[in-house]
């Protein structure tokens, strides 16, 4: 089924616009504290397997004890021996306990809607690990090997796009994939087929697990769906910036603007840290420029000041880095949490609590996909420059090659269009609609997968509209030849030609350009050629 394996292709490499390569990544250690982004991006992206550290496994040990020792109590302890949420007060004989953990799972993996991507469902997973590992949660050592054994094995659990309201966490998505710990539902194996949980088990050698006292909520109760997809979001937009700065100096470049704005004692001014590196980054980028020699004499150059899109662009994208820097910053503190109620704290009590909601989480989410629309709207303003003969300094219309018969790049311009405004509508926030659920035990929600879903849209817009520009400024630079570009940006354009995009001529299937300029952008083969002169950039 042709059609099957291209869903399937599809599936493995959707990662918000960015690419993904397998590689033989270190294997990660989790233990009873926090993560990083790079062990987050390894095990979901790359494949890397994880460990338990001893401490991890000592800590579960001893809190399971604890959890145990309540199993027999008279007085009812949520989620040990009563039912959940609006039903927390019915008490749950001991013959019955095994069967109310198996049908909390059953009845919370009520997904519905496309398949999530295979790398979301497996930062789900680490997440969800790593707070197991905590031994904040009172789990049993066997049900949290189990679940990283299906992680190594390169199954992944059907996680479907509906279902979370990010109340008590991602309480379906995280359902689905305690279903499949059971040995119940539907996942895909390391090789992308779907099939019955049980079948790829038994392939892989991984005996399912018979849930106990407490694990059913252990399993699903936390913000993990939303903390992954904001790890990975965070990755993509800060390679994606230094993207942002080069076709802004691309632009510059080939509209024949200034640099003189970037200097540093003119943003030192104005001491926002991340304006201070974009404006570095266009200074490294811009440097012993042939076309912008051409136009320095100030009697020779009449413009007194560029338009706002090429002159504010170390503002508008610094703005960006530092929204950025503030949501890791919150991605910091959720990934040194141990999200789950009830928790079994260090000294021994077990104790009811809200850290499972997902306000933190999805306010961040929100703000991120408010700045990655400006940014696409920005690096548009740019591009539509370009194809204005009345304002692209000398170009032809549209940069066609003979404008009348060939229309050029007027239509990659409507492209980016369409998609800025899809941007503009996907940065309306989330987190303000909150709706009750669980008859009204659940009164207050943070919809914050909501958040984190319309986000991983944004991210894969802002690549192409930034491939885009990128496509467009090449074209530029191209045609103001015999001047030269930076060596720098001349780097970008030379890595553009190689991937595939020819030089400028007559009007050709635009689409196949595109795409290849989307890849260098996502893949950062744009950004890597531009630091072989620059070095790194900020």
């Amino acid at each position: 089924m042709p059609g099957a394996h291209a869903a399937h292709a599809a599936y493995l490499r959707c990662n918000g616009g960015m690419t993904t390569t397998a590689t033989s990544a270190p294997p990660v250690t989790v233990g009873t504290g926090p993560l990083s982004f790079e062990d987050v991006v390894a095990v979901a992206r790359h494949d890397a397997r994880i460990e338990l550290s001893a401490e991890s496994l000592a800590e579960v040990r001893r809190t399971r004890k604890v959890i145990e020792a309540l199993a027999d109590d008279t007085v009812a302890h949520y989620g040990v021996s009563t039912g959940f949420g609006a039903l927390a007060t019915r008490h749950i004989p001991v013959e019955l306990r095994a069967q109310l953990q198996r049908s909390l799972v059953r009845s919370h993996a009520a997904g519905s809607g496309a398949e999530i991507e295979r790398e979301v469902v497996r930062a789900l997973m680490l997440l969800r690990i790593s707070t197991l590992a905590t031994g904040r949660t009172g789990i049993r050592e066997e049900t949290l090997t189990t679940y990283v054994a299906v992680l190594n094995a390169g199954i992944t659990p059907v996680v479907h796009e509906y279902g979370s309201l990010g109340c008590s966490g991602d309480l379906a998505p995280l359902s689905h994939c305690a279903l499949a710990l059971m040995g119940e539902g539907v996942v895909r194996d390391a090789a992308g087929e779907r099939m019955q949980t049980a079948d790829a088990f038994a392939a892989a050698g991984i005996t399912p697990v018979e849930l106990r006292e407490k694990e059913g909520l252990a399993l699903i109760n936390g913000t993990d769906g939303m903390l992954g997809m904001l790890v990975l979001a965070i990755t993509d937009l800060r390679m994606l910036l230094k993207v942002a700065d080069i076709t802004a100096a691309m632009s510059v470049e080939g509209q024949l603007g200034t640099d003189d704005v970037f200097a540093a004692d003119l943003h030192a001014l104005r001491p926002q840290p991340g304006q201070a590196l974009s404006a570095a980054n266009l200074r490294k980028l811009m440097q012993d420029s042939a076309i912008r020699d051409s136009h320095r004499d100030p009697e020779a150059c009449t413009r007194v000041q560029d338009a706002y899109s090429l002159r504010c662009s170390p503002q508008v994208a610094g703005g960006v880095r530092d929204t950025v820097d503030h949501a890791a910053r919150v991605a910091g503190f959720e990934l040194a949490s141990a999200v789950d109620n009830p928790v079994v704290t260090p000294d021994g009590r077990v104790e009811s609590n809200g850290n499972f909601h997902g306000a933190p989480v999805a306010y961040v989410l929100d703000f991120l996909a408010i700045v990655a629309a400006d940014l696409a709207s920005i690096s548009e303003r740019r591009t539509d420059r370009f194809l204005d003969v009345s304002r692209n300094h000398g170009l032809h219309a549209f940069l066609a090659d003979d404008p009348g018969v060939d229309s050029g790049h007027m239509i990659a311009q409507y492209t980016q269009a369409a998609i800025v405004s899809e941007l503009k509508r996907l940065a309306a926030p989330a987190s303000v609609d909150s709706i009750p659920s669980s008859a009204m035990q659940e009164d207050h929600v943070s919809m914050g997968w909501s958040a984190a879903r319309k986000l991983r849209r944004s991210v894969d817009g802002l690549t192409r509209v930034l491939a885009v520009e990128l496509l467009t400024a090449a074209r530029a630079l191209d045609l103001r030849a015999p001047l030269t570009p930076a060596p720098a940006t001349a780097a970008v354009v030379s890595a553009l030609r190689a991937a595939g995009a020819p030089e400028p001529g007559t009007d050709r299937f635009l689409a196949p350009e595109i795409e290849t300029a989307v890849q260098l952008v996502a893949s950062g083969a744009a950004v890597a050629a531009a630091e072989s002169v620059t070095g790194p950039l900020n």
